[in-house]
């Protein structure tokens, strides 16, 4: 973590002029500030990531088909951390009355976190015979329900945090290192954590037992390394956002002073008023809502069955699965950096519907597969190469347009109305593929997947209808293209 390709850039990229930085940057930080902050952020990412792989995964959904779970609660399990997002606007009306990021992170993801150890005693005691199997995947989906419900209220308060810490120019490349930390966690420690569980001598429920319990260890430590990130006060930067809003940037272009803070604070729900209706006035922001539901709900129709399809259907081993996963991390990490740079040249945008059509044919990609040596060895391997490939671009660059999209000011109420939109339109794709699933005259598994790649072919239209600043429309970055080949070719 010591050698940052940030720390280049941050000489002539992180300062600007004063008045573009209100109407359009979080507030000006110093530059040895920002480059603690990161570096402390990226550590937050290492050990999230290896929070994320116990409480999620392939090790959760084969903890569960050991328990004999149907289709679903597989469509539970992967509804219920989008569901809960509904309550991200409560949390980031919550967040803007606090005076510090970090102790609203403290007191919102340490109890969302501890609360995966009394799945660990519930394992302990099914194993002792005081719970049964139906009782065991009850209390699981009670503690995922519970905890992400928790972590919920903190999603919009960390994203808008990370907006205000991280420089628009350098966000594609930050956040492509930061997502890469997690995948290089995830190749890493999933097939070792996958080899822990299979080989356990007490059994494979043991030892996801004991991997969990060492999952939530990681996640404290997690919450510890934001400590040393810049902390932010939302009523202060709110405050300043309206100083130097478009509107009274021309009447007032001295610092702000302690009373115009103090009026800022004691009128925030006249702000939140003029917040949301300007919210929902946008179009811009309301034609990604529109995009980023369907994509969600396109997406989820199947993601949470693949690994079933592994489990279930082709009875793979869950080593041998943590293994694609593997794969997929390493694609992942190897190409989010490059999406990374892309995005900060030619937009989000325009990646986003390139690879939005490719990753259409992902559960497509799935028809046929068997358990022959062909297939173990050399398709599904690749299947997942190409999911983490994809995956990369998809997740980085909706993440970028979405803080591109959404005002400076209130910036957590947007994003928190655009998780709660997207999470129950996500929970109702998953839910609707539970059923269809476990539906033989839809064609099961294999009808799911067709439906799926049609839905999300869909779901890409949206996206031409969206403005990004600083960005290409896709015929710009084609034209842009062919220029360069002509050019190479001469």
């Amino acid at each position: 973590m010591d050698s940052l390709p940030l720390e280049a850039p941050f000489a002539s990229e992180v300062l600007v002029s004063e008045t573009d930085l209100y109407v359009s940057e979080p507030p000006k930080i110093a530059k040895d500030v920002i480059r603690t902050s990161l570096k402390a952020s990226n550590l937050d990412a290492f050990f999230t990531g290896a929070f994320l792989i116990t409480t999620s995964g392939i090790l959760l959904s084969n903890f569960l088909v050991r328990l004999g779970a149907s289709p679903v609660v597989f469509g539970l399990l992967s509804s219920i951390p989008m569901l809960v997002n509904c309550m991200q606007p409560v949390g980031a009306y919550l967040s803007e009355r606090t005076a510090s990021r970090f102790q609203y992170s403290l007191r919102i993801f340490v109890p969302a976190r501890l609360m995966w150890l009394i799945l660990v005693f519930g394992i302990v005691s099914f194993s002792w015979g005081w719970l049964d199997s139906h009782q065991l995947i009850e209390l699981t989906l009670l503690v995922v329900l519970i905890s992400n419900l928790a972590g919920a209220f903190g999603a919009a308060s960390w994203l808008s945090w990370m907006a205000t810490l991280v420089p628009r120019q350098l966000r594609g490349r930050y956040f492509g290192l930061r997502n890469s930390v997690t995948s290089l966690t995830m190749m890493i420690c999933v097939p070792l954590a996958g080899l822990a569980v299979s080989t356990w001598p007490g059994g494979t429920l043991q030892g996801y037992a004991f991997i969990l319990f060492l999952g939530v260890i990681t996640g404290l430590l997690s919450i510890g390394c934001q400590y040393f990130q810049k902390d932010v006060n939302p009523q202060i930067q709110n405050a300043k956002d309206n100083e130097f809003s478009p509107q009274t940037k021309n009447l007032n272009n001295t610092q702000i002073n302690s009373d115009s803070i103090e009026k800022q604070i004691e009128t925030p729900l006249l702000s939140d008023a003029s917040a949301k209706d300007s919210l929902w006035k946008n179009f811009n922001f309301l034609m990604f809502l529109l995009y980023f539901s369907l994509w969600m709900f396109a997406v989820n129709l199947s993601l949470p069955f693949f690994n079933l399809y592994m489990l279930e259907v082709l009875n793979l081993d869950v080593s041998l699965v943590t293994l694609y996963g593997s794969f997929q991390a390493g694609a992942n990490l190897i190409m989010l950096i490059v999406w990374g740079k892309l995005a900060d040249k030619i937009g989000n945008r325009p990646i986003l519907q390139v690879i939005g059509i490719v990753a259409s044919s992902v559960p497509l990609l799935w028809l046929g597969i068997g358990t022959n040596s062909i297939d173990l060895w050399l398709w599904l391997p690749l299947i997942h190469i190409f999911i983490g490939g994809n995956w990369a671009a998809l997740d980085l660059c909706n993440n970028n347009l979405q803080i591109d999209v959404a005002s400076v000011k209130n910036q957590s109420v947007y994003f928190a109305t655009a998780a709660a939109i997207a999470g129950v339109s996500g929970a109702l794709g998953t839910t609707i593929g539970g059923f269809v699933a476990e539906n033989p005259s839809s064609g099961g598994l294999a009808g799911l997947f067709v439906i799926s790649a049609a839905f999300r072919v869909a779901a890409i239209i949206p996206l031409f209808f969206i403005h990004e600043s600083r960005g290409q429309s896709l015929v710009q970055m084609i034209q842009a293209f062919w220029q360069s080949e002509k050019v190479a070719e001469s």
